[in-house]
């Protein structure tokens, strides 16, 4: 469906056409035919950049980036773009140009921010990260075949960034003292450190905690949606935890992952601090919310008020919660296209400013 809004267009087409492709591209490991959407070329091409990236990047492995196409292939839907784009109201032009600074944590970090600017029909000028320097423009080349204005409306940097109206950056605490500096005079959302929790109580099952692994390890706990601090009823059984996150037990083959389990359990050792380990994954009570990959925290409570007391306290370093008061179990890296980063909609911040 193509709206016509003065010189800018409303285009929701081209996302719906990713969307379409997706579900063929992950599906099929060679061209299906036209019936995808694309050339075979461009299927092929497609297939070699999510490998390129792979080894590019050795945290990004295959399976990680197709869990987050999938994903997008999930949310980029007519009933799921319609819902999303009915709680505003679009202005009929909007003639702005929009700085976009990605993080390189996750595949495909900051592609929601440059999917809003599209079907908003602002111009976008996107800085990648150079550990996600390939994904995103595969996308963006993708969403250009459907709607070949796309060209010009997304610019990939390659130098620095001019004429630009609005800033949208995401990255560590010590990276927003740089946005700050740099872009603090211009309208802007800046997005820190943030990490997710999960509260779990004594009703909690098996099922429930197998998908609460996936919250945790989907993504090697990279990335502001991956749990990594539990609260726990008084005398929880911790082997009813591994016993289901056995799952991940896989883990033990990914080197850079297992470089930082022997080291953080090295240290753990050094210090002679108590831990709980199954091979691949270390579980240490400690209050902090944060903790280093391979490594969960978890703290006990005794009511849940006092624990809601704490976690409103908390509130601005937490992304998702999940469990008890939260998302369902294995939903935290499942987010729906009005699910914002941080809680601060972007849409909103796009149409207003």
């Amino acid at each position: 469906m193509i709206m016509e809004k003065g010189k800018n267009v409303y285009q929701k087409e081209s996302l719906l056409q990713l969307g379409r492709f997706l579900n063929y591209g992950l599906k099929f490991n060679s061209w299906p035919g036209y019936k995808c959407g694309i050339s075979e070329n461009e299927f092929n091409y497609f297939k070699a950049s999510i490998k390129k990236a792979s080894q590019k990047n050795l945290w990004f492995t295959e399976e990680m980036i197709n869990n987050s196409l999938e994903n997008w292939s999930i949310n980029l839907n007519e009933d799921n773009i319609d819902v999303w784009l009915s709680k505003y109201k679009i202005p009929t032009n909007i003639n702005k140009n929009v700085l976009v600074i990605c993080a390189g944590n996750l595949p495909l970090v900051g592609l929601h921010d440059v999917l809003c600017c599209i079907v908003l029909g602002l111009n976008v000028q996107v800085k990648l990260s150079k550990k996600d320097d390939v994904l995103i423009p595969l996308i963006i080349k993708l969403l250009s075949l459907f709607d070949e204005n796309i060209k010009k409306q997304v610019v990939v940097l390659k130098e620095k960034p001019k004429d630009f109206d609005l800033v949208i950056a995401t990255g560590s605490d010590n990276s927003n003292r740089y946005f700050d500096y740099y872009f603090g005079e211009y309208p802007h959302i800046f997005r820190k450190n943030r990490t997710s929790v999960a509260v779990i109580d004594d009703h909690v099952t098996d099922d429930q905690l197998l998908n609460l692994s996936h919250d945790i390890l989907k993504y090697y706990g990279l990335g502001c949606r991956s749990v990594t601090k539990l609260y726990l009823p008084k005398k929880f059984d911790i082997d009813k935890l591994f016993k289901n996150f056995f799952h991940y037990k896989d883990l033990i083959n990914h080197n850079k992952y297992m470089n930082n389990y022997d080291y953080n359990r090295s240290i753990f050792l050094l210090e002679k601090k108590l831990f709980f380990d199954n091979g691949f994954l270390i579980l240490k009570e400690d209050k902090n919310l944060f903790s280093a990959i391979s490594v969960v925290n978890f703290e006990y409570y005794s009511n849940l008020e006092d624990l809601e007391t704490e976690l409103n306290v908390l509130s601005n370093q937490i992304q998702c919660r999940v469990g008890v008061g939260g998302l369902l179990y294995g939903n935290a890296q499942k987010p729906n296209l009005w699910d914002y980063a941080d809680g601060v909609d972007t849409m909103d911040f796009l149409t207003n400013f």
